[in-house]
C-alpha cells in the first residue's frame, strides 16, 4: 500500500471521505500515478494533489478513476457534490496552468489554501443620546443594507467560480482520447529453438520496472505462454508484470530481482 501524506487538518469530513476513497481505489488496482496520468488523461502532478486533498478532481477524473478499477461512480460523484459545496470553506482557489504528460498542452488545475484573515473596520462611534437619532438609524440601515449587497456579491462569485472551474480541468480528457495507447498483439511462434512474440524483433535488451515500449509487451506475452499472468498486454512494466517476472524467475531457479535480463530472457524464449 502506497504512504500517502496526512491529510489538511482544515479538509472538510465530506472532501476527506472523498479522498481517502480515492486513494483505496489507486491501492487497490496497483495503480502508480504515472499509470493514472496515462489511463485517465490527467497528469501525475495532479493526481497528487488530489490524493494530498490539496485540491479536488473534477467529476470527469472521478469517473475515469472508476472505469479503470472497475469502480461503482455512483458514490464518488456523491460525494464530490457534496464537497464542491463546502470544498471552499476557509481557502483560497488559485489557477495554475500545467504540462499534459503526453500531449504537452497546458492543463488548469484549481489547487486551495488558507485563506488570509479578513480585517473588519472598527465601529463608528454612535452618536450621544438624544442628538440625531434619525441620522444614527439612516447610516445604521446604509451599512447593513451594504453589508448584504457584498456578501451576495461574494456568494455569486463562489458559485460562478465552481462552475466553470470544471469545465476548465475537464478538457484534457478528450485531446488524451485522441491518442491512445499503442495496442500490442502476441504472435507466438518457435523458430531454431527459441519463443518469439514477433513484437521486438527479438531483442533482448535488459528492462525493470517502470520501463515501457515494446520490449516489456514481448516479456508480457512470453510470460503469458510460460502459463503466468502479467495482467494486460499493454507494454508497461508495471506492478502486475513485476509480480509475474519474480514468480518466474523463482520458478527456473534465477536470482529474484524483477529485472528482466539476459539470464531471464533465454529462459523466458526457451
Amino acid at each position: 500500500m502506497s504512504r500517502y501524506k496526512a491529510l489538511p487538518a482544515e479538509l472538510d469530513p465530506c472532501a476527506r471521505q472523498l479522498v481517502e476513497r480515492l486513494r483505496q481505489l489507486k491501492d487497490h488496482g496497483e495503480l502508480t500515478m504515472r499509470h493514472l496520468a496515462a489511463k485517465t488523461g490527467y497528469s501525475a502532478k495532479s493526481w497528487e494533489r488530489y490524493l494530498g486533498g490539496t485540491s479536488l478532481p473534477p467529476r470527469e477524473a472521478l469517473e475515469a478513476l472508476a472505469r479503470i478499477t472497475g469502480a461503482d461512480p455512483v458514490p464518488l460523484i456523491a460525494l464530490h457534490e457534496i464537497a464542491a459545496d463546502t470544498w471552499g470553506s476557509g481557502r483560497a482557489r488559485t489557477a495554475v496552468a500545467e504540462p499534459h504528460p503526453t500531449t504537452g498542452k497546458q492543463e488548469q488545475v484549481t489547487l486551495t489554501g488558507p485563506t488570509t484573515p479578513h480585517t473588519t473596520t472598527p465601529p463608528a462611534k454612535a452618536p450621544a443620546p438624544g442628538r440625531f437619532p434619525h441620522i444614527h438609524i439612516a447610516l445604521t440601515a446604509g451599512v447593513v443594507a451594504l453589508a448584504v449587497a457584498l456578501l451576495a456579491a461574494l456568494l455569486l462569485m463562489l458559485r460562478l467560480d465552481e462552475d466553470i472551474t470544471p469545465a476548465a480541468v475537464a478538457a484534457p480528457p478528450s485531446t488524451a482520447a485522441a491518442s491512445p495507447s499503442p495496442s500490442y498483439t502476441c504472435r507466438i511462434s518457435r523458430t531454431d529453438g527459441r519463443w518469439s512474440a514477433g513484437i521486438n524483433e527479438g531483442r533482448n535488451d535488459e528492462i525493470v520496472y517502470g520501463a515501457t515500449g515494446a520490449d516489456v509487451a514481448e516479456a508480457q506475452c512470453l510470460l503469458r505462454r510460460a502459463g503466468i499472468s502479467p495482467g494486460g498486454i499493454d507494454g508497461m512494466f508495471g506492478p502486475l508484470t513485476l509480480r509475474a517476472v519474480k514468480t518466474f524467475q523463482q520458478r527456473e531457479g534465477l536470482v529474484v530481482d524483477g529485472m528482466l535480463g539476459p539470464r531471464s530472457w533465454k529462459a523466458l524464449r526457451g
